[in-house]
């Protein structure tokens, strides 16, 4: 009968518990059907499938919601110097016949976010040829270089809350230009052998004014100068037909949402991601006073 047998200490004592029957090995040394991590899923020595090694058990994580963790990423490396002649890890077999391996991988968060990264207990093996390793994923890889701009909404210049607005008087909208809130904004991130380099950068910015108007802009916008008059912006403007006496506060809130384009390369594939980020301002508007 297939068994999973588990070691634990505990208290400096060593004891052997009986996992479920319904586990078995999957491959990634996870074994199904149990909340645990494991190097080696083993059966009674004698049976068929026996390799008379036993299943080394660590408690899931705090936390963990349970259910089977997914491998992430696994790393697979010939091990050097290999054992010698003899060694149970050869299992039989006699150095120069395949080779001894090991296999490191790490967990995704599928079952709690506590499990994210986490190494999975290293593996050793014997194969008759190189296996293949489970690479990284380039697109989270993608994520993880976005994580690290730390985009922000629009930095907001113009309309200001300070500043004095009438109706019938254009309104120039601009937005500052840094790396977190306009770009471009590069970073990378890496697992194992596969590096990804992103960059960010705001492709177009819609305005939601207050009044149930929308402006949509492609730029940052023109900076207001006196020299300009009652001209209305060439790329980013708003005029407003009301004044905001009847609003909360009485001032018009002014939303500003950016679209982030990002591109990336790395793992021999490249993509496109799309972030959106948002600011708010609040602005007065009143009606132009006649000097009599």
């Amino acid at each position: 009968m297939l068994k999973r047998l588990a070691l634990a200490v505990a208290g400096g004592a060593v004891f052997g518990a009986a996992l479920p029957a319904t586990a078995h090995a999957d491959g990634n040394g996870l074994c199904g059907g149990t909340d645990s991590w494991v190097s080696v899923c083993a059966t009674d020595p004698g049976s068929p499938a026996s390799n008379g090694s036993e299943a080394r058990h660590k408690p899931a994580p705090k936390g963990s919601k349970g259910g089977k963790p997914k491998v992430r990423s696994c790393t697979v490396s010939r091990l050097n110097p290999q054992p010698p002649a003899g060694s149970a890890v050869w299992k039989g077999h006699k150095p120069g016949d395949g080779a001894i391996y090991t296999r490191s991988c790490i967990f995704d968060a599928s079952t709690a976010a506590s499990t994210l990264g986490v190494p999975l207990p290293l593996q050793t093996f014997w194969s008759a040829t190189p296996p293949a390793a489970t690479g990284p994923d380039p697109a989270q890889l993608a994520q993880q270089a976005v994580d690290k701009m730390q985009l922000k909404g629009p930095d907001i210049v113009s309309p200001s809350a300070t500043g004095r607005w009438a109706v019938g008087v254009p309104v120039w909208m601009h937005v500052g230009k840094s790396a977190t809130t306009y770009g471009p904004n590069s970073a990378t991130a890496s697992a194992g052998a596969v590096t990804v380099t992103a960059t960010a950068k705001v492709s177009k910015i819609k305005w939601a004014m207050g009044d149930g108007s929308t402006v949509t802009c492609t730029g940052a916008g023109t900076p207001y100068q006196k020299a300009y008059g009652k001209r209305t912006s060439p790329d980013c403007g708003h005029t407003y037909a009301q004044t905001s006496a009847t609003e909360s506060g009485k001032e018009f809130k002014v939303n500003a949402t950016s679209t982030w384009t990002v591109k990336w390369t790395g793992g021999g594939q490249s993509g496109e991601l799309t972030e959106v980020r948002e600011s708010q301002v609040e602005v007065s508007v009143g009606e132009l006073q006649a000097l009599g």
